[in-house]
């Protein structure tokens, strides 16, 4: 953790030191946090840096550059908040949850001081496409999860949006990180049905695909593909399940000798993922990644964050 810290503290210092391109006169670089130097343990002081990121932009003035927000040209504050999350990706679930809480609390003290700034509803946009949309690379519940819980008590959300957050919060409080997910019922093209739960390994990718979607081939190749997952598999240490939740079986038994063969693949016989019932899957592709206990160590994550774990822990 220690040198992916450091590598993007460094990454934000050169953005902070970049001024604003074309000497515009409107806008201000973003404001790095300087962590005090009785802080010396790096993950004391990436928790500390996580926590207090955010401090010195909420505080600054705003400036009526309309490409900017607070001052800060909005490719950088994007680049900035890109930055905020590599680093909370390092912290204990824990410590990363709370510091995305003092985020939105220091987002909606500046909104309260000000709303004709709109601080609100821009800077909220951005964060839940970083850490929301299925399609970013950053996506994050478990990261989301203290944000959106603030979305709904918020006095400045508007109460149309209310219930679109509170199913969003619910939905990201399933599973979370640390939690043993519940069992369920799969049947195979064979006709025979198993559990999650019957399938036993070290590690264990489950996988909720469609039969023909490009996404979910890629990531079938992607991992495949990936040194040393083959020869995982193939020892018993890391498992497989490829799990189809939608209603044509028939496609999807046309569709299942494409599966490898190594792999556990069936179909949702019960229908009760899809209702929502044991997972929130917003989208397919999605991957999460168990334990040996069936616990959650990575949910709905980018391939590539999942092959990178399973690389430094087996």
């Amino acid at each position: 953790m220690k040198r992916r810290f450091f590598a993007l503290l460094t990454l934000v210092l050169c953005l902070s030191c970049a001024g604003s391109a074309g000497g515009e006169q409107q806008t201000r670089p973003f404001p790095v946090a300087s962590i005090p130097g009785l802080i010396v343990e790096p993950a004391a002081r990436a928790a500390w840096f996580a926590e207090h990121y955010w401090d010195g932009y909420f505080a600054g003035d705003g400036l009526c550059d309309s490409s900017a927000l607070l001052g800060v040209r909005m490719p950088e504050l994007e680049q900035s908040l890109a930055n905020w999350c590599g680093v909370l990706e390092e912290l204990p679930i824990a410590e990363a949850q709370k510091a995305v809480g003092k985020a939105f609390d220091a987002m909606e003290a500046r909104h309260a001081a000000d709303t004709s700034q709109h601080v609100y509803s821009r800077f909220s946009e951005i964060v839940i496409r970083y850490l929301y949309d299925p399609n970013s690379p950053m996506r994050s519940e478990d990261l989301y999860l203290p944000f959106v819980e603030r979305l709904v008590r918020s006095p400045w959300t508007p109460e149309d949006m209310r219930p679109a957050y509170r199913h969003e919060a619910r939905m990201c409080a399933m599973n979370p990180i640390g939690a043993q997910v519940p069992d369920f019922r799969f049947k195979m093209l064979n006709g025979r049905v198993s559990t999650l739960y019957a399938i036993r390994a070290e590690r264990l990718m489950l996988f909720f695909s469609n039969p023909g979607c490009h996404a979910c081939k890629g990531i079938i190749e992607e991992v495949m593909g990936h040194p040393g997952i083959p020869e995982r598999i193939a020892s018993g240490r890391l498992a497989v399940m490829n799990l189809y939740i939608d209603e044509d079986i028939d496609a999807w038994k046309a569709y299942a000798p494409n599966y490898p063969d190594s792999w556990f693949s069936g179909y949702d016989p019960d229908g009760v993922i899809r209702a929502d019932r044991l997972y929130c899957v917003r989208a397919i592709p999605s991957l999460y990644l168990l334990d040996a206990d069936k616990r959650v160590i990575l949910r709905d994550a980018p391939t590539e964050k999942v092959l990178a774990y399973i690389d430094k822990t087996q």
